[in-house]
């Protein structure tokens, strides 16, 4: 059972995992970082203990720790309840979601694992704005795709920023290195992909037209300023746009993939469907 602690002292050092995340974040290549994951607020909390991602440590005010109660009931982890003065002082900033919860990394799947069962990937290069990242795991996850390739010059998927833009739903996609880039996209065409380089070229095609009803697909999406490279576009198998408006010539990444997704979703039976 989970181990409810009132803390008063914000330099108590069992909330070190919770420290100055302002200015050291959990990015691993960021000094002072630790590579934790860090959740905030109560969905993205309940994202993340439902994930395989090793919980250590939650920290709320004692509505937000109360509301969890029953996800908890079962963690051997500490959820140390503060006030809301004791939370900013050892965060940095004032948390209107008024909990957070920290874990350790899982191990990233190999890439073979990961794509075996795959009808639908997301491959990226170069997309580096984390809000952005967690917008376009955010809509994978809503529109059925199976896992995110991630290629150079792309930011960690679990920073900070990146999980909670996603409302926790990285936490639920799988996601791996694809590399050597580009070849690692003739092994996806190998592996039995068809890859898609979503470009506004004048030469590429539209989406609906390239895509046939049965086949296992890798969209390919580019960076947010000059999008993909012409290495990563010729090694795919088509260059694919979506149709726009004159005088529109192309869209946020985060909004082109879903747009993408979406339409990849349509081709079969499993499409999402609406909640009521």
């Amino acid at each position: 059972m989970a181990q409810v602690i009132e803390v008063s002292d914000p330099a108590d050092p069992r909330l070190d995992d919770f420290r100055d995340l302002s200015t050291a974040d959990r990015r691993p290549d960021r000094p002072g970082g630790r590579g934790l994951v860090v959740a905030e607020g109560v969905v993205v909390v309940r994202r993340l203990l439902a994930s395989p991602y090793p919980v250590r440590a939650l920290l709320g005010v004692a509505r937000r720790i109360d509301s969890l109660a029953e996800e908890i009931a079962e963690l051997d982890v500490p959820a140390y309840v503060a006030s809301a003065e004791v939370m900013a002082a050892v965060v940095g900033f004032h948390l209107n979601r008024g909990v957070l919860a920290t874990a350790d990394r899982a191990p990233a799947p190999e890439l073979a694992s990961l794509t075996g069962k795959a009808r639908t990937l997301a491959v990226l290069e170069g997309v580096g704005d984390h809000e952005n990242l967690g917008a376009l795991f955010r809509n994978a996850a809503a529109l059925g795709v199976d896992g995110v390739l991630l290629g150079p010059g792309c930011s960690d998927p679990l920073y900070r920023r990146s999980v909670r833009v996603s409302m926790g739903h990285v936490l639920a996609i799988p996601f791996t290195a694809v590399e050597p880039w580009p070849d690692g996209l003739k092994w996806l065409r190998d592996s039995g992909f068809r890859v898609l380089a979503l470009t506004p070229a004048a030469d590429a095609v539209p989406l609906s037209e390239a895509v046939g009803a049965d086949e296992r697909v890798a969209v390919l999406l580019g960076s947010e300023g000059p999008g993909l490279t012409p290495e990563a576009i010729a090694a795919a198998d088509t260059a694919v746009c979506i149709p726009m408006s004159r005088g529109v010539d192309s869209l946020n990444v985060a909004t082109a993939a879903a747009v993408a997704f979406y339409a990849l979703a349509e081709r079969g039976t499993d499409a999402p469907a609406c909640h009521r």
